[in-house]
């Protein structure tokens, strides 16, 4: 098979492997060795022990000539391989025995280890015995990463060789890394960092000595500790300025510090770096890379008196990061809200937000199950009859249906939907970064700045629905004053009666007693009503903060923004899950309204259903009169059609955002 490997990759040795089982492979492969140019007689000039060896060269000093420890040969992986398997045009000459055959002062061509090792792989893989050669598989696995990685890049210095080959890690003739989990392995770790420092990187390895790292490895000879393969990975080796480098980087700090990298990855500095995105701020960023110390040192990156000054480095005012202010050096990357003593602000946030969380699901989804129970329980006692009896409802309202919402209100609440569910689109992927669809998502919304400037936007719409609400429900109350009742049957303010309404359903639930008439608004429906106050509160103030940091970092402390993505996050969901739940439950799922109403759509529905869903409402009103003037005509086939046409499209987009929120969530842990 011919030899197809670029021509300074002829020079490279095993690439880092502890290939133990290969040298008795290698030597059934290798080409045998004239007998007259055995190792031994080889051996006799190149041992080293008759002083320097070197050849002459035209127009220049003379070269050195390698010398080989034969004690050290013999203990590495190629030590039952001979000289000349290798160095193929070394040639026995009849004439002069024992000599090479051509001009000894002419270098010899390189070794072809990575054509050798490949054409071995090839071999083993047609004979089917591949399986049992896994070191050799590592072997032409690690030649592939090294071809790829910077090492193997043109040097700057001279273009016709790498920046790093082979040999200048391994030495080439007693190469052997000894196998993990022993003392060999244990003194042969401790010596990489000066291996790198030492031929190449001699300012980093300065650095790198007087560093947390370097002292643990240098002085105190843990084994533990990080040494330069640890973080710049052994043959994958790329630029610490390429993205595949800044996104592993974090990864490869995260293997000894666990907790740390899971606090990290909950800050927008890791949520944007899981979804492969380098820009924002790594590990080495805020502590360094090689001069890494303890936070307690006063020369840390991260001392209390420098931390300012660090996140200056990257918002420093330049391009679209303001300069950082006064509240960014208190602000807790790796707070959590396990430990009170340390971080009481976001404990204390968290248990809020934990007890609203489980107190609200806990009652609604049980409140949820119960009714549906009891509806399916009934539906199915009374199939094939409707539920709703035209009978009961006079002859001359048949057919009419009731006004329920102004066209104001159902738009409103278009517009409400609408920008709340690309707001949980543009968010759930900084919320479930690791998520399988979460990368894939950010991509189509066009990256994190793009998908930035559509949540923005969302939230604008969403909070100018809002406010507009309230102004709306100020005027109506101004105007209306003298006659408005706070707790009367128009009023969504909840009163003493929707606590016996709640009691009665329960007691309805369990089969204790009649379904209740309900008047104008539900107890449950007030609560869709008044959740948003809550809701839109404490999502947009904290949703603000997180916007305009430099703003409050100027006068608020910096626990402030760990506090606020607790509550924009947690309340975020709490809204999503409720209402794509318990919401569409209440309104679309339940067997009396399954699969879909449209009564916001149309802003009418039929006078049966108002008087089975509003037995009080429609009770009052016929006794007062008032009646006839909320009824309508029943809406077109073709607004019905669209009407429904709608609704299902919310619905499926609701579920859709759910069930991402799902995925997320279980596979987050």
């Amino acid at each position: 098979m011919p030899n197809t490997s670029p021509r300074w990759l002829s020079g490279l040795i095993w690439i880092l492997g502890a290939c133990a089982s290969v040298p008795a492979l290698a030597a059934t492969a290798a080409p045998a060795a004239p007998t007259s140019l055995d190792n031994a007689t080889c051996l006799t000039c190149h041992d080293g022990k008759k002083g320097k060896l070197e050849v002459p060269v035209k127009d220049g000093k003379p070269r050195a000539l390698m010398a080989v420890d034969a004690d050290k040969f013999g203990q590495g992986v190629h030590a039952k391989m001979t000289c000349v398997a290798c160095h193929t045009d070394i040639k026995d000459n009849a004439e002069k025995a024992n000599a090479h055959a051509k001009d000894p002062a002419a270098k010899l061509a390189k070794v072809d280890c990575a054509g050798c090792h490949e054409q071995l792989w090839n071999d083993v893989q047609k004979a089917g015995t591949a399986k049992d050669k896994p070191r050799l598989e590592l072997v032409v696995k690690n030649t592939a990463a090294y071809v790829k990685s910077f090492h193997a890049r043109p040097s700057s210095e001279d273009k016709t060789k790498p920046n790093a080959s082979c040999d200048g890690c391994h030495d080439t003739h007693s190469f052997n890394v000894p196998a993990k989990n022993t003392p060999q392995y244990d003194q042969w770790r401790l010596g990489i960092s000066e291996s790198c420092g030492a031929k190449c990187h001699e300012d980093q390895l300065e650095s790198y000595s007087g560093s947390v790292h370097g002292k643990a490895v240098m002085e105190k000879k843990d084994v533990k500790a990080a040494v330069c393969t640890d973080c710049h990975s052994t043959h994958s080796i790329t630029s610490s300025s390429d993205d595949p480098f800044k996104l592993a980087v974090t990864d490869q700090c995260g293997s000894c510090h666990k907790e740390n990298l899971k606090t990290y990855m909950g800050t927008y500095h890791g949520q944007i770096s899981t979804l492969g995105y380098a820009y924002t701020a790594k590990c080495y960023d805020c502590h360094g890379s090689h001069k890494i110390t303890k936070v307690a040192d006063p020369k840390s990156r991260v001392h209390p008196n420098n931390v300012l000054k660090t996140c200056q480095s990257c918002h420093s005012g330049k391009k679209d990061l303001a300069l950082a202010p006064a509240g960014f050096a208190t602000y807790q990357p790796h707070g959590h809200a396990g430990d009170f003593n340390k971080y009481p602000q976001i404990w204390v946030a968290w248990q809020i937000m934990l007890q609203l969380l489980v107190g609200t699901f806990a009652f609604f989804w049980l409140h949820t199950l119960l009714w549906f129970y009891r509806e399916f329980k009934e539906r199915k006692a009374h199939a094939g009859e409707k539920h709703i009896r035209l009978a009961s409802v006079p002859e001359q309202y048949r057919g009419k249906h009731v006004r329920r919402f102004s066209p104001i209100w159902r738009i409103a609440h278009i517009t409400f939907a609408l920008s709340l569910m690309v707001l949980t689109l543009t968010g759930i992927p900084l919320f479930y970064p690791s998520s399988p669809w979460a990368s894939g998502l950010m991509t189509a919304l066009g990256g994190p700045h793009t998908a930035g400037i559509i949540h923005r936007t969302c939230a604008v719409i969403f909070a100018g629905v809002f406010f507009w609400h309230l102004f709306y429900v100020a005027y109506r109350l101004a105007k209306n004053w003298s006659t408005f009742k706070f707790f009367g049957p128009e009023s969504l303010v909840p009163n003493l009666q929707d606590g016996k309404d709640m009691l009665a359903m329960f007691k309805w639930f369990f089969g204790m007693g009649p379904r209740p008439k309900f008047d104008r608004w539900t107890y449950w429906e007030k609560f869709d009503y008044w959740a948003p106050f809550w809701g839109v509160t404490i999502i947009g103030v904290s949703g603000l903060i997180m916007w305009l940091p430099n703003f409050f970092g100027a006068f608020l402390p910096g626990w402030v923004f760990n506090v606020a993505a607790i509550f924009h996050a947690e309340e975020a969901f709490l809204a999503v899950v409720f209402l794509f739940t318990v919401h569409f439950f209440n309104n679309h799922f339940r067997p009396d309204k399954f699969p879909v109403e449209v009564v916001m759509f149309t802003g009418t529905f039929s006078m049966e259903e108002f008087k089975h869903d509003h037995a009080l409402e429609y009770e009052r009103l016929l006794a007062s009169g008032e009646l006839e003037k909320y009824l309508v005509d029943a809406p077109s086939p073709t607004k019905l059609a669209l009407s429904k046409t709608l609704g299902f499209v919310l619905i499926a987009c609701g579920l859709t955002l759910l069930t991402l929120v799902g995925i997320g969530f279980f596979t987050q842990f």
